[in-house]
């Protein structure tokens, strides 16, 4: 049963950082690709960052390019979401995804993902 946890969402102030985890189980971490996505209240889910299976490559939403950083530990089964410079439009519930493939990839669209997590609320107050 594949399953993936996230944590490390909280309530911040303006131009705060925090750094999201997601912890996966039950599958081939390495084979997947990962992303990172948000859904506000209201809005529909969209993508943040994704990251290819081997870490080498990686693609940002133009709304969080040079504030966010998405890495990876295979090691540890792991994918980290960096976000620093936090804005009041960063509130919203983060999601992460996996897919699985055999290219050093990524996914920016939803549909492509095969797993989700429960997500993390991140609150940042102005």
């Amino acid at each position: 049963q594949v399953q993936l946890v996230e944590s490390g969402g909280g309530l911040v102030q303006a131009g705060d950082s925090l750094r999201l985890s997601c912890v996966a189980s039950g599958l081939t971490f390495s084979a997947n690709a990962m992303g990172w996505f948000r859904q506000a209240p209201g809005k529909e889910r969209e993508s943040v960052a994704s990251i290819s299976r081997g870490g080498g490559v990686t693609k940002y939403s133009d709304s969080v390019k040079g504030r966010v950083t998405i890495s990876r530990d295979n090691a540890k089964n792991t994918v980290y979401l960096q976000m620093n410079s936090l804005e009041f439009d960063d509130t919203a519930i983060y999601y992460c995804a996996a897919r699985p493939t055999s290219f050093d990839i990524t996914f920016s669209y939803a549909a492509h993902y095969n797993y989700w997590g429960q997500g993390t609320q991140v609150t940042v107050s102005s």
